[in-house]
């Protein structure tokens, strides 16, 4: 309790904005009369009466394509963070614990991740596919944006390896299994929810650009997707801003928020930002 109060105010309210939107995939598509694929009216009719966030080039509406779109965008980030963060504690933790061999074997294979751009990965999965479900793509997103977080994991486990806690823990023949799980991982969970936020954000990220470039989910609708139909369609250059501006505003909504909370939880869980440095005269004296 003492944890969340001293959380900063625009943590509250980026959070307040996330769970709307969350809250609004999640109950959006129950309430909507139709599906996102079916054509409601004639092409590009401006939002009104009749349709309140418009209609796109084939006269489906926008706001059906835009609660489903939420709704399958968020999954995606749910699942590919949820991956990417697993995997990441998992390598970071037994390099960390085991040292030696393992710890070069699976840094090495780290490196080797992060050496090579993360989106030529998922450009050449995504032309592979057969078909690009939002379960596959979502695990596709997952499986290579674990890197980072295995190192920063490794770091934190070397580290709180070394403490007395965790060596009499050792000595009294604890398995490992007992003691990465009782003695380390507890002192690490506000760090493993911080790179699960950054994965979220950055999974949401990457499957709009996917589906900016046409390798987006099949057979439904994301908020990538709604902006790969408005760019083909020129929406834009023809005056039809509401195709585009409705899952721009969006996406940049659900980023912006997911990132303000986590700097705000780095300003709480970081002691470095806790207890800033003075500065000065009161440095110096």
């Amino acid at each position: 309790m003492n944890t969340l109060r001293s959380l900063p105010a625009r943590f509250h309210a980026a959070s307040a904005v996330f769970l709307a939107i969350a809250l609004a995939g999640l109950i959006g598509p129950l309430a909507a009369s139709s599906a996102p694929t079916e054509l409601l009216g004639t092409s590009f009719t401006p939002p009104g009466a009749d349709f309140l966030l418009g209609t796109d080039h084939l006269g489906r509406s926008i706001g059906v394509q835009l609660v489903h779109g939420v709704r399958t965008s968020l999954y995606i980030g749910l699942l590919a963070g949820l991956t990417g963060t697993a995997i990441g504690v998992v390598v970071g933790t037994a390099a960390g614990y085991r040292g030696g061999v393992v710890d070069e074997l699976l840094m090495g294979l780290t490196n080797i991740m992060i050496t090579v751009p993360s989106i030529i990965v998922l450009l050449l999965l995504s032309i592979s596919l057969d078909t690009r479900s939002v379960t596959v793509m979502g695990l596709c997103i997952g499986a290579v944006s674990w890197p980072w977080t295995a190192r920063a994991v490794r770091a934190q486990i070397t580290s709180l390896r070394e403490r007395e806690h965790v060596d009499i823990a050792r000595l009294s023949g604890e398995r490992a299994v007992r003691v990465i799980g009782v003695e380390l991982l507890p002192y690490m969970l506000s760090y493993i929810v911080m790179a699960f936020v950054i994965q979220l954000y950055g999974a949401i990220l990457a499957e709009a650009a996917l589906s900016l470039l046409g390798l987006g989910p099949t057979g439904t609708s994301s908020l990538g997707m709604m902006l790969h139909w408005a760019i083909a369609w020129e929406s834009v250059r023809g005056g039809q801003w509401w195709v585009f501006a409705t899952p721009t505003l969006f996406i940049t909504a659900i980023t912006f928020s997911l990132l303000l909370v986590q700097s705000s939880l780095d300003s709480v869980f970081n002691p470095r930002l806790r207890n800033p440095r003075p500065r000065g005269r009161k440095a110096a004296a």
